[in-house]
């Protein structure tokens, strides 16, 4: 089954999530986690090495570090699709949010 996280979009931190619920917010978690930022591991999060290059270029080394950083750290699901989707108020400052489908494997 695919789902869709949508990092334009607000969503709190359920503690103590499980299943799907647990899962999806461990997507968004990885994808708006800048790598170096969590202290008691480094690598966790999406490198930023994209950022002041054109867009076109940044939303593919974007796309490529956000899909193996969520197929390693969250080994139940396997992503679809990544889309960017700008914000009309944003979309002037360069500033994308990454709307990822993924699909939760069986037995997750």
């Amino acid at each position: 089954m695919e789902f869709v996280v949508d990092t334009g979009q607000h969503a709190g931190v359920v503690v103590g999530a499980s299943g799907v619920a647990e899962i999806l917010q461990n997507v968004r978690t990885i994808l708006t986690t800048i790598r170096g930022t969590v202290p008691l591991d480094r690598t966790f999060g999406v490198p930023i090495t994209f950022l002041d290059r054109p867009l076109p270029e940044a939303m593919a080394e974007y796309t490529g570090a956000a899909i193996d950083e969520i197929e390693m750290r969250e080994p139940r699901c396997t992503v679809v699709s990544v889309d960017f989707q700008p914000r009309q108020a944003e979309a002037m400052d360069g500033r994308l949010y990454p709307v990822v489908r993924i699909a939760i494997r069986e037995g997750a």
